[in-house]
């Protein structure tokens, strides 16, 4: 702005007795003395200018009241601000002021004050006679104390003074008993005065990235604290008087050293969010189990084992509820491991699982290999005086087993690779892969079988650089039972010393395993299960399952609650089912069949007593286990897809115009086209073009052909048709389901050039997709191919594999399996959330409805990619709308966008909530049913009109999810 555009602007002002004046971002360098004709002036914004110094001129304006001069280039004031003695509010951000003038004590009716971001070193004590200041900002200076007069500015109720070099408060800092607000973060605090417990008053103090070690006990006179921030300090331990905080609503604690929490952490009862990642926690007191109202609870990071894993990665009401058993009832210890034995076939496992029970085991001759898997106990005692049970699950060895074995290779359990020094067929790089992929870095010993003495040595080094979980290597004959001793001392040592051995538990759960194991039979009814439990003192429902789900996860029995069929039925025998399943893999007449069979074929393969009434469930199993699917033409009729034929099948493919995307993995765990397969099963065309390792998919006119290489480690795909991209998608969404459920799978998705050379080509040049992706963050647009050396677009590359919103989002939708309830919301509405599922908790429960929100989220997941997951499965999606929903720019650029491209293409139907008056008329919400009128929001009624409101509203979201079935 010129100098003479300035000065018309003052003369209007003037001329117009204006009391406010926006001269914000306007690039003024100085001001001119006519500044000082606007008497009537009470606001004056000179915010982001260039200004270096203010004109004498200033002080005419004795009415001013705010003077906002944030992000210029001031270093110092001049004397006569002083003189604007009326100015309550100051703003002085962003300028390069080192000092402050022991007159500015004038201004005795400041009422906000702002010198962040300056180069303050101190403050002059005559600060503490702005006895009117209520707020004061010093956020980003380089304050390394403050003076003891400063505990006299007892009408404070916001201070900032973040990312200073403050070393102590001196005790005078106590007197502030007004604040309410305090940001103390950044800082190099080592300790807090006990005199900071006076600050009673305060609601939200934020302390993180200092170097606290400890509390004072006077920390817990603080009781109107609403949200507490110690994120990265160096706190051990917390105070008993920690528990006083009764009003928390947010605690944040990670990244300290917390080896523990005081037992009075669980009066914290209006907590509802508490992030305790990154400490050195091995349990949760049994006292959290009072936090009744937590609804976000983080603990990646460290090593809990009480609750155990099985119970965190059920959730938040999972965890509550095992601590308030322990807190209610006596804790008991369950000593109990599994060892899994594998390798291949014939190696000599069946062997080695005897000669652990009974030393003397005579080797039979032509000894039966396993089919499928065997499991049987071996029981030891402990220094301590208890008993050890281990659950040894032999596995068979042959290659149709390799990729079932994936369901049952279970955490928290010891591995033994039995090799046969004679036949050196043991991929032990396959195998410790396997293991390291599916069972969380559980232990893993080598047992050479040296049979006939005849020996065998492996690269230990290698498999020891490779494979962190690889302990180390023993050699026997189990024929003579040459080295056997030191290896069930061995054994005992890894397997007693499992992290989670001895874990407490609350006594009933123990006696209710203990009574399950003695049970002869192999399976009860959900009914007898839960009798069961209120015999040994269990009274809610939701603990007996929490105790099924929890024996499930260990692989002590089988209870598949979130299937409507299987949870009825406890499988207390796991070989029960296990044997059924692989009496029908290794059917002669099944695999003649080349995997298909009927349930006719079922009935005469389960004949016998103990599966003949529980035909369904087993069938069930298999299909929950993803080892067959039912031909959507032919009911009845079923496919085991790992017996198909190996023979790819003839069939004429256009080669024009194709998308081609292929995976190459680091290491390809058997069985994941087999998998993929019965995902997408409805879309085979003709229900012939499937083989062992391949399968042709037709929907829409549009045709997928997905091809298995497996000693290429690779999985090949081409589309072609009129809607590539969408069925594209839909394969990838589908894959990427498969390979979630491998922790650490390693893999590539590469996407083909589309330059001249490559396009239609069906060997194109490949580009990692990641690479992609880092190419468009550092804004770079061109990629070099490597077969033509031109230069590729890279957001063509990845617009050709799929659709992305206006944000450049991704769209992983998947319209073929939408089956929940997807709640999208803001936090800051989370009342309304638990309003809402509180009156959808009775359909919930009769299994009318299933309803997702991220607090189902689980600690430790990639929230990120559980929310994507969560919409593509999304048949309704509700909005709960309000100004906080609107202006959520995750919901903006994350949520909203998928799931209107989804309703635009009917796979999803949208309804909305109002849950206050908004601008909801701006967004592409209004063109969409609301679920009540936005007329009478539910903020505006009565509570009694809240509950009638919100039960027509659950009836819409049941009857739209109803209609989507159909």
């Amino acid at each position: 702005m010129t100098n003479e555009e300035l000065l018309r602007i003052i003369e209007q002002a003037a001329k117009d007795k204006v009391t406010e004046l926006d001269l914000s971002n306007k690039n003024i360098t100085t001001l001119p003395p006519e500044i000082g004709t606007l008497f009537n002036l009470r606001s004056l914004d000179l915010w982001n200018n260039q200004l270096r110094n203010l004109p004498a001129e200033i002080v005419e304006l004795q009415n001013l009241r705010s003077l906002y001069l944030w992000n210029n280039q001031l270093n110092s004031l001049p004397p006569e601000i002083v003189q604007l003695t009326h100015l309550q509010s100051l703003n002085l951000s962003s300028n390069q002021l080192s000092s402050l003038p022991p007159e500015i004590v004038q201004l005795t009716h400041l009422q906000s004050l702002n010198l962040s971001s300056n180069q303050l070193s101190s403050l002059p004590p005559e600060i503490v006679q702005l006895t009117h200041l209520q707020s004061l900002n010093l956020y980003n200076n380089q304050l390394s104390s403050l003076p003891s007069e400063f505990g006299q500015l007892v009408n404070l109720q916001s201070l900032n003074l973040y990312n200073n070099q403050l070393s102590s408060l001196p005790p005078e800092f106590g007197q502030l008993v007004s604040l309410q607000s305090l940001y103390l973060s950044s800082n190099n605090l080592s300790s807090l005065p006990p005199e900071f417990g006076q600050l009673v008053n305060l609601q939200s103090l934020n302390l993180y990235n200092n170097q606290l070690s400890s509390l004072p006990p006077e920390f817990g006179q603080l009781v109107n604290l609403q949200s507490l921030n110690l994120y990265n300090n160096q706190l051990s331990s917390l105070p008993p008087e920690f528990g006083q905080l009764v009003n928390l609503r947010s605690l944040y604690l990670h990244s300290n050293q917390l080896s523990s929490l005081p037992p009075e952490f669980g009066k914290l009862v209006n907590l509802q969010s508490l992030y305790l990642q990154h400490n050195r926690l091995n349990n949760l007191p049994p006292e959290c189990g009072q936090l009744v109202n937590l609804q976000s609870l983080e603990l990646d990071g460290n090593t809990i084992e009480s609750p155990p894993p099985e119970i965190l990665n059920r959730g938040i009401e999972a965890i509550l509820n095992f601590c308030r058993q322990q807190m209610t009832q006596k804790t008991d210890h369950l000593y109990e491991a599994k060892l899994l034995i594998l390798g291949e076939g014939g190696a000599g496992k069946t062997t080695l699982t005897e000669k652990i029970q009974n030393p003397v085991y005579q080797l039979q001759k032509n000894e039966k290999s396993t089919e499928g898997i065997d499991i049987v106990q071996w029981k030891f005692l402990l220094e301590n005086g208890n008993i050890f049970q281990i659950n040894i699950w032999d596995f068979g060895g042959q290659e149709i087993y390799h990729a079932t074995h994936q369901f049952f290779l279970t955490k928290r359990s010891l591995y033994t690779l039995v090799a046969d020094t004679r036949k050196e067929d043991t991929d032990f790089y396959y195998w410790l892969n396997v293991v390291e992929l599916l069972s969380d870095n559980s232990p893993l010993l080598v047992i050479k079988n040296e049979k006939q003495d005849r020996k065998r040595e492996i690269n230990e080094r290698d498999l020891r650089a490779n494979f962190t979980n690889f302990k180390e290597t023993l050699s026997t004959n189990l024929a003579t039972n040459r080295g056997l001793p030191e290896i069930l001392t061995k054994i005992k040592h890894y397997i007693s010393n499992l992290p989670h051995i001895g874990t407490e538990l609350p006594k009933n759960w123990v006696e209710v395993r203990k009574t399950l194991e003695g049970d002869e039979r192999q399976y009860i009814t959900l009914e007898e299960y839960l009798n069961l439990c209120q015999k040994h003192g269990f009274t809610k429902r939701e603990d007996k399952l929490l105790l099924s789900g929890y024996l499930h996860d260990l692989g002590v029995c089988l209870h598949f609650q979130d299937d409507d069929l299987l949870r009825k039925t406890v499988i207390l025998k796991p070989t029960w089912g296990t044997d059924a399943v692989y009496k029908v893999l290794d059917n002669p007449e099944v695999i003649k069949n080349l995997g298909r069979f009927s349930r006719d074929d079922l009935a005469n393969i389960w004949h016998e007593d103990k599966y003949a009434d529980m035909r369904p469930e087993l069938l069930r199993l298999m299909m929950k286990f993803k080892l067959c699917y039912e031909i959507p033409s032919s009911p009845g009729i079923y496919i085991a897809p790992q017996l198909l034929s190996a023979n790819q099948p003839e069939y004429n493919w256009d080669e024009s115009n194709n998308l081609i995307l292929r995976y190459s993995y680091d290491f390809m765990p058997k069985g994941m086209l087999s998998r993929f397969i019965v995902e997408t099963h409805n879309f085979i065309e003709q229900q012939t073009l499937v083989w062992k390792t391949g399968v042709v998919l037709n929907k829409d006119k549009t045709r997928a052909e997905v091809i298995e290489h497996y000693h290429q480690r690779e999985i090949k795909i081409r589309v072609s048709g009129n809607r590539k991209k969408e069925l594209l998608s839909s394969v990838m969404h589908e894959l990427e389901k498969i390979h979630n459920s491998y922790e650490r799978l390693k893999y590539q998705t590469l996407v083909p050039c589309n330059c001249a050379r490559c396009k239609n080509n069906q060997s194109p040049h490949s580009y990692p997709l990641n690479t992609l992706h880092d190419f468009l963050d550092a804004r770079q647009d061109k990629i070099q191919c490597q077969k033509g050396f031109g230069m590729v677009d890279v957001r063509g590359l990845v617009d050709d594999i799929y659709t992305t919103d206006k944000n450049g989002q991704r769209i992983t939708f998947e319209t073929v399996d939408r089956n929940q309830v997807f709640i999208s919301y803001s936090h800051q509405d989370r009342e309304w959330l638990l309003k809402l599922n509180t009156h959808l908790q009775t359909m919930i429960n009769r299994q009318s409805l299933a309803v997702w929100h991220d607090a189902k989220i689980k600690p430790g997941s990639e929230w990120r990619k559980e929310i994507e997951r969560a919409m593509a499965a999304a048949k309704v999606a509700v909005l709960m709308v309000s100004p906080n929903f609107l202006a959520s720019d995750f919901i903006y650029k994350n949520e909203l966008p998928p799931l209107l491209e989804a309703a635009e293409a009917k796979g999803l139907t949208i309804i909305w909530i109002p849950l206050s008056f908004c601008l909801y008329e701006e967004t592409e919400i209004a063109k969409y049913q609301a679920a009540h009128n936005p007329q009478q929001p539910l903020k505006s009624l009565s509570e009694s009109e809240q509950d009638a409101a919100l039960v027509e509203i659950c009836k819409k979201i049941k009857t739209a999810f109803q209609s989507a079935n159909d």
